[in-house]
């Protein structure tokens, strides 16, 4: 599989050869929802907590008899329907992380990344060299690619691109080799250096 290798201003400067069985997979919609919802759950801290009536320090006595006050029957000032009460069902620590095989997460990622392929929304650049950690030039390189919807930037280990591309809107910038299939998936187009795919293949190919 070839497709076109640009410079940073967009312009067809070649062709670069892609190893097809990274990028030239079939498209497996269920194993990929299966490994996105898998990563969402695993970000999940699980630590939110709150107190049951039981818990709740007080309320110990009646707040009034039972019978004759014309108010309504109450056995304690804790109970959910009162101020400083206890919560209903109370959220309590929990883990939420769910498992899935390492070949299944590494197939899953080559068939979102062979779907990107497939429907021309992945850009391979020679390389990105920028002069200093700018926004503005990580900003003309998404200009010359109108790129104006939710895009990933993979470069190689480059921290210069990383810290000038960290306050774009609807950028994410992430290293080939921590890239993840929540990030091919919710986003639209991807930009990739050269190095990176690379990278992508040697971490990836069958």
């Amino acid at each position: 599989m070839q497709v076109k290798l640009y410079n940073t201003s967009a312009v067809e400067v070649g062709t670069i050869k892609l190893d097809d069985s990274v990028f030239g997979c079939e498209y497996n919609e269920a194993l990929i929802h299966q490994a996105v919802v898998a990563y969402q759950a695993n970000q999940r801290q699980g630590t939110k907590s709150a107190l049951t009536r039981t818990e709740v320090r007080g309320g110990g006595i009646k707040p009034w008899r039972q019978k004759g006050t014309g108010r309504a029957r109450q056995g304690s000032i804790r109970a959910p329907q009162w101020i400083k009460g206890g919560v209903v069902f109370a959220p309590k620590p929990r883990d939420f992380s769910k498992k899935i095989n390492k070949k299944m997460k590494a197939q899953a990622f080559r068939s979102a990344i062979s779907y990107k392929v497939a429907n021309n929304e992945l850009f391979v650049v020679d390389s990105i060299a920028l002069e200093a950690p700018k926004t503005k030039l990580v900003a003309q390189i998404l200009k010359n690619f109108d790129c104006n919807k939710r895009t990933l930037l993979v470069v190689a280990n480059d921290e210069v691109v990383a810290r000038a591309g960290a306050n774009i809107e609807k950028l994410t910038v992430t290293d080939a080799l921590l890239a993840n299939i929540y990030q091919l998936v919710s986003n639209v187009a991807i930009i990739a250096t050269q190095d990176a795919i690379k990278q992508i293949e040697e971490a990836y190919s069958l």
